[in-house]
Formats: structure tokens, sequence, C-alpha cells
């Protein structure tokens, strides 16, 4: 009867061990694919924030020149 239950015993922890490899290998895995992730993220992240200046900056020249426009289109109405 011990015999068996020895051999259930080391039975058991190898397959537990063939586990833990296992979860080990995915996390170095995922790990590598998190790293990835984050420096495609920082990427895009860079692409968006000269984007946003870009827009940016077409808002404020649009603004100036519908004010300007404005100004000028009154004053040629006020000297007529």
């Amino acid at each position: 009867m011990k015999i068996k239950d020895t051999d259930k015993t080391e039975e058991y922890r190898n397959s537990i061990t063939v586990h833990l490899v296992r979860i080990c290998s995915d996390l170095g895995h995922i790990k590598e694919r998190v790293d990835s992730n984050n420096k495609h993220l920082e990427k895009i992240n860079g692409r968006l924030r000269q984007a946003e200046n870009s827009i940016t900056a077409v808002k404020t020249i649009g603004s100036t020149l519908t004010i300007v426009i404005g100004i000028i289109l009154t004053w040629l109405g006020v000297s007529k």
C-alpha cells in the first residue's frame, strides 16, 4: 500500500512540475508580448501627439483667418 501511495505522490509531483514549467514558459511569452505592445503603444502615442499638434495649428490658423476676413469685410461695409 505504501509503494502505491508513493508512486501516486511522485506521479502527482511530476504532473505539477510539468504544469509549472508550462506556466513559466507562458509567463515569459506573455512578458515579451506585453513589452512589445508597450513599445508599439509608445509609437502610436507619439504619432497621435503629432496629429493633435497639427490639428491645433490648423484650428488656430482657421480662427485667425476667420477673424481677419470678418474684420476686413466689416471695414469694407462701413467704409461704403
